[in-house]
């Protein structure tokens, strides 16, 4: 597994790492022991970055991370992300609500302080609130933090979150279905040293290949309930893309996946090839899940014509959807 430096951190992590939503909740009931074999599995295979937030399963994922921490202390980055625990108003980010929820996470991770927090996709408005960052600033010289990032929605608010020089790292959507962050953002975070965490770079499973029109979702799963939005920003569902949409596009990409490769990591490769890219999170619930997601590291750069092919399936089928919204 090759790593990559993540921003201003200064540490370096797995170009492939792990994002823990899924084994909090919102895509079907958890199973622990499943979970942890998924988290294992993945460390075994390279992986030493670990995403998770305070509200995936309200503190289940954080703690399932702290017990992967304790066994392996000495190789793991952990990230956490706060803000979510309130209403989604500017007033909820403050330094008197952000210290409290994250001593609650380095409970629930078995921390003195987390590696890197993050504020979890924040209303547009707090992006304008320096108070918001020097409430961040505070933490980190507190010593609860070693660092912190931002997780956005849009290219824009990663535009504006990287102008505070506090911000080490952005957090943001980018795959196949989603590909504008290549056209600025990417560029202005290289050049003021800020790491890029990629996250739903299989668009909830959508680029996995293994759905069709007959696929049903179970209740508690945010790819049956939040289809248009209903609980949370419409575009960590597929990528904001209509699912039929999806089907067709995916279709079209079967063509560029390498042999003896998946489409899923046909996706992760995609997003390697793009020097950036600190590190890119898939979820997984299954130790076979992880491991294939490793391994997707270990796939030949992309062909040129490949990457030309891509980019003309998400103009042709995905811009017109997602490319301006987000």
């Amino acid at each position: 597994m090759r790593s990559r430096r993540l921003g201003k951190t200064g540490r370096d992590v797995s170009e492939i790492g792990f994002g823990a939503w899924a084994i909090g909740g919102d895509w079907g009931e958890p199973d622990d022991e499943r979970s942890l074999d998924a988290l294992r599995a993945a460390a075994d295979a390279g992986v030493t970055f670990f995403d998770t937030a305070d509200v995936y399963g309200d503190g289940r994922s954080e703690r399932l991370v702290g017990r992967l921490l304790r066994e392996r202390p000495e190789s793991l980055v952990v990230a956490t992300k706060f803000g979510r625990r309130a209403p989604q108003v500017l007033e909820t980010y403050t330094y008197e609500n952000l210290r409290p929820w994250l001593e609650r996470s380095l409970l629930n991770l078995g921390v003195d302080a987390v590696d890197l927090v993050q504020l979890h996709c924040p209303p547009w408005e707090a992006y304008y609130e320096p108070t918001v960052f020097e409430a961040c600033d505070r933490l980190v010289e507190e010593g609860l933090a070693h660092a912190y990032g931002v997780s956005v929605e849009k290219v824009e608010e990663g535009l504006k979150a990287i102008e505070y020089p506090g911000v080490a790292t952005v957090q943001i959507i980018f795959n196949l279905f989603r590909q504008r962050p290549a056209e600025l953002f990417f560029e202005q975070a290289e050049a003021r040293g800020v790491g890029v965490v990629v996250r739903v770079p299989l668009a909830s499973g959508l680029l996995a290949g293994k759905f069709s029109q007959d696929s049903v979702f179970v209740a508690d799963d945010h790819r049956a309930y939040n289809r248009r939005g209903e609980s949370f920003d419409v575009g960590e569902t597929f990528s904001g893309v209509p699912f039929e949409v999806g089907l067709a596009a995916v279709e079209e990409l079967r063509t560029l996946v390498p042999e003896g490769a998946t489409p899923a990591q046909l996706a992760l490769r995609w997003i390697l090839m793009f020097d950036a890219v600190s590190t890119v999170i898939p979820g997984a619930k299954t130790r076979e899940q992880a491991r294939a997601n490793a391994a997707a590291a270990e796939l030949p750069p992309l062909p040129p014509e490949a990457m030309a092919r891509a980019a003309e399936i998400y103009r042709e089928l995905i811009a017109p959807y997602v490319h301006q919204r987000w």
